[in-house]
């Protein structure tokens, strides 16, 4: 691992001791994965706030459906659909 600073070089020395069995290939989140994840949780969590908050603020009345006359009342406006003249 040569291109690894002094720093994370004697911190994987410090954690290859305190483990077992290292297995080099196996690839691991680590702090940075953590903490990406954690800043998109933080994230979603005021977008689901900000959401909630302008959801509240919509004023939304429901307009009552127009009434229907029958069918048998309805003057007859339109022409067949076979119509061409």
């Amino acid at each position: 691992m040569p291109d690894m600073s002094a720093s994370a070089n004697l911190a994987m020395t410090h954690v290859a001791t305190l483990a077992k069995e290292l297995d080099e290939n196996k690839v691991t989140p680590g702090v940075l994965g953590f903490l990406v994840f954690a800043a998109l949780a933080v994230g979603v969590w005021a977008l689901m706030k900000s959401m909630n908050r302008h959801m509240g603020r919509v004023n939304f009345e429901e307009e009552p459906e127009p009434t229907r006359e029958p069918a048998s009342q309805k003057p007859a406006s339109r022409k067949p659909a076979g119509d061409s003249a």
